[in-house]
């Protein structure tokens, strides 16, 4: 029988510290993953383009470190953070990538230290919010383990990008599940972000993960359903895959116009995946 899976980022106070170290330990895991990936490249290897148009995997790594400063200084609040708002309201098409050219050109070895550094803090600015704050962020404020679900689900889907250039198949894990809750919850956002009204029905999602363990969120009765693959669902949400590509299945209306627009990330949605079949290193994602 399938049962619901509990969120994975939200938990009453006496339980706070242990969710949020779980997430944080599934981070690390997915951040040492990628760094394994990287750490003997040369400058040529860190100068390889990846799926994102235009990015070589010295870009990948450079936005994930800016974005761990980013969620630092939300966690600060302080005018750091107020300055990268008015950045992202002054330029909300350009800024992610005008930050990422930045420090992209920094030397590789100064960026991974930099990133090594960057995401340590950021774990244990994580676990010093008070119990019952929230954390402001671009969008909705956030709890400690959703910023901490975010940014690993940013780690899985750039750290397949780098994989991807390296032509490194990365094992399927149970973090995905993570990234594919992330797809779940932000199912309002992928209509809101294209200017299009929010169904009123709401949508089933049962996944099978890696280790075939059963993930399943919204009413039991929806007759608005989607199936399949848990993992190939979370490459689908991070729009790494395009629907013809993964096993995942729509079952209404409601549910086959959510599966074109899926995304779990936040921000404009960007270009749509290339077919596995016609993807090649300079290929967009």
């Amino acid at each position: 029988m399938t049962t619901d899976s509990p969120d994975p980022t939200t938990s009453t106070a006496p339980r706070r510290d242990e969710v949020l170290e779980a997430v944080l330990a599934d981070l690390a895991a997915e951040s040492d993953q990628l760094d394994a990936l990287v750490a003997d490249l040369d400058d040529a290897g860190w100068s390889r383009p990846t799926p994102a148009d235009g990015w070589t995997i010295a870009h990948q790594v450079a936005h994930l470190h800016w974005t761990d400063e980013a969620s630092l200084a939300a966690v600060d609040g302080g005018e750091a953070f107020a300055a990268l708002i008015k950045s992202a309201v002054e330029n909300p098409a350009g800024y992610v990538d005008a930050e990422a050219e930045r420090l992209a050109a920094l030397a590789p070895s100064e960026l991974l230290a930099r990133w090594r550094d960057g995401r340590v803090r950021l774990a244990d600015a994580l676990r010093a919010v008070p119990h019952g704050d929230k954390i402001a962020w671009f969008g909705p404020p956030m709890s400690p383990a959703s910023m901490a679900t975010a940014r690993l689900m940013e780690t899985w889907a750039h750290g397949h990008d780098v994989a991807e250039a390296l032509d490194v198949e990365l094992p399927p894990t149970v973090r995905a599940k993570h990234v594919a809750y992330l797809g779940f919850r932000t199912r309002g956002f992928a209509y809101l972000v294209r200017g299009r009204d929010v169904p009123a029905a709401p949508v089933r999602l049962e996944l099978v993960g890696p280790d075939g363990d059963r993930w399943a969120w919204g009413p039991e009765d929806a007759p608005d359903r989607v199936t399949g693959d848990g993992y190939d669902f979370a490459l689908l949400a991070t729009r790494r895959r395009v629907r013809d590509d993964v096993d995942v299945t729509a079952e209404g209306p409601a549910a086959d116009e959510w599966l074109d627009i899926v995304q779990a990330f936040a921000g404009l949605p960007g270009p749509d995946p290339k077919p596995r079949g016609a993807r090649g290193t300079e290929d967009a994602s």
